[in-house]
Formats: structure tokens, sequence, C-alpha cells
């Protein structure tokens, strides 16, 4: 992996662009929605953009390689955009990788921020150039109604300070970004105890196990992992997702585990996700914490794929410390 390039922070009356690289705008987010996220972004200080072809859908809630490649490229040439933010996640994010313009990319640095499937355009940036890169919300996010306030400051802490980010739970929780049901948020969940820093690599877990044996996979030597799962996702699959990462060479010189809150769908408990862990021998001597706001639950943190980061579980510290 090569040495972590941080994209430059962003200032009050700059423009990002917002793009598709794995699903497009859906009919379903209605102009009404496209407005609230705009206005929200605006209270940031930021413009809006879109890339030509966000609105292209085919059968596969998609566009072509060849667009999604245009918008993105387009992105990271343009002098004006200072980040790029994602429309949605969706299944077809690894379809980019061999065609990135990884040159381009390096020598025209700037915040790439989406979760789910663009866990693996993030990763394979990363591991190919070295830019640092983000797992936070997508640009539909800021057009939820409920949970916005914990997001948006976490957006704010990752992309316009330099400062130390203080990781803290959220009051209460929403099971997905459209839901109304507001849930009392249980804290953090100590599964193993210890400390640790290093540097966070992640997202969704079964987007980054896409990227095994290929070129793209991170090298998880002295890092922190950043974990999360969707209710798509089973017990059962999880669990076998995670013995996949663990199976990874580089695995034995992870220092931590930072795992995401599970929807409510996977059905995982406290209980169930502690005894998972604890059969899993590999898992004995480093610190894993869950149910962390990030994920496919609302609200979320923004954290960087690249950064570093710090654990004590005894104080329930979690600290981003560059970013």
């Amino acid at each position: 992996m090569q040495s972590s390039i941080y994209p430059k922070k962003l200032q009050s009356g700059d423009e990002i662009r917002v793009i598709a690289p794995a699903k497009s705008f859906k009919p379903s987010f209605t102009e009404e929605m496209k407005a609230s996220a705009i206005k929200r972004l605006g209270l940031l200080g930021l413009k809006v953009s879109f890339g030509k072809y966000v609105n292209e859908v085919n059968e596969f809630e998609s566009t072509t390689v060849e667009h999604r490649l245009e918008d993105l490229h387009d992105a990271f040439r343009d002098q004006n955009i200072k980040a790029i933010l994602t429309v949605l996640g969706g299944t077809t994010s690894n379809q980019l990788l061999k065609y990135l313009d990884y040159e381009l990319i390096k020598n025209n640095p700037k915040i790439l921020c989406g979760l789910s499937d663009i866990t693996s355009l993030a990763n394979a940036i990363h591991t190919k150039t070295g830019l640092v890169t983000y797992s936070g919300p997508h640009f539909t996010l800021f057009g939820a109604d409920k949970q916005v306030d914990y997001t948006m400051d976490y957006f704010r802490k990752c992309f316009f300070s330099e400062d130390t980010i203080d990781i803290k739970s959220s009051d209460k929780f929403c099971n997905n970004r459209w839901d109304k049901e507001e849930i009392e948020n249980g804290g953090f969940w100590i599964i193993n105890h210890g400390e640790a820093r290093g540097t966070i690599i992640g997202g969704n877990l079964i987007t980054l196990n896409l990227l095994q044996g290929s070129e793209f996979m991170p090298d998880l030597s002295n890092s922190i992992l950043f974990l999360e799962d969707n209710d798509k996702e089973s017990i059962r699959a999880v669990e076998n997702h995670l013995q996949s990462l663990i199976h990874q060479p580089s695995f034995s010189a992870v220092k931590g585990i930072v795992l995401g809150r599970f929807q409510i769908g996977t059905k995982m408990t406290r209980e169930l996700l502690t005894k998972i862990v604890k059969t899993k021998k590999e898992l004995d001597n480093i610190p894993v914490i869950a149910n962390l706001d990030f994920g496919h639950t609302t609200p979320m943190v923004t954290f960087p794929i690249g950064g570093e980061c710090e654990i004590d579980t005894k104080n329930q510290k979690i600290e981003i410390t560059k970013h």
C-alpha cells in the first residue's frame, strides 16, 4: 500500500459534485428530496452540481461503465470541484476498478465519499493511489427526514477541520434512512477489551471481501477495521464474511475491529455477536467494539479509509486522529 495522501479540507463556497458510480437516482427520490439535500449541504456553505449521467437508469438500476467512468473522471479532473459525493450504493462499483485512471486520481486528490457498494471503489482507489477516501453519507441521505443533524455534524468534523474526531454514540437511530421511527441507542458494545492504534480500512464487509485476491484488496497490516453489513445479510452470512476476512494473509497484523450498527433485519444481537467473536481465536488478542453509528442505519459518522485511529475500550474511546 502506498503512503496516504490526504485531500484538502472543504471551505464555505466550495463546489461538490454528485456522481453515480453504482446506482443512479431513482424516481422514488423526488425533486423535493433532492432540494432538501441541496439545502442541507448549502447550510455547510457547499454548492452542488451533478454528473451528466446520474439520472440514466438501466435494468441494473445503474448505467454503462463508460458513462460512470466519464462522470467520475470529469469530477476529479475539474479543478472547481473540491469533493465528490455518490448518489447511492448498489452492486456495480467493482465493474469500474480495472478501467479507472489512477494517475489522474492521484494527481488530482480530492474528497470521495459514499458507503455500501462504494466500499469497493473507495478501498481500491486508496490501495492503488494512496488517496484517503471516505465512508460516509451518500447525497441522498441528506434528503432524509430524521436523524440528519448527527450525520451532518460528523460530516462537518471530517471535511472542514483537522481536529481529532471523538466518536460518541447518537441518542437515537433509525433502522434505515427513510424510517420515521426513532429507536433508543444502546451505546457501544465492548466485546474484546484492549487499546490499539492503526490505519482505518473497511466499510461494507461483503463488498470489501469482493476485492479479495485482486490487486485492489488493501493490505490489512497495522489496520483498525471499520466493518458493517446491511439487513440483506443473515447472521450466518455475517459470520461467514468475517471468517473470510480473517483468512486474508495480512489479517494477523490487524490491530482492532470496530463494527457499525446492524440493521434489525439481520437479527443480530449483542449476545450473538459476542459469540461469533469469542469463537474466533484470531480475535482473542485484539479489541473489538460494536454498535457504532455507521453503516445502513442512520445517523452515521464519516470516517477516512487510510486515515488514523486510536481505540481504548476501558475508557470507551474511539478517536479518529488523522483524516
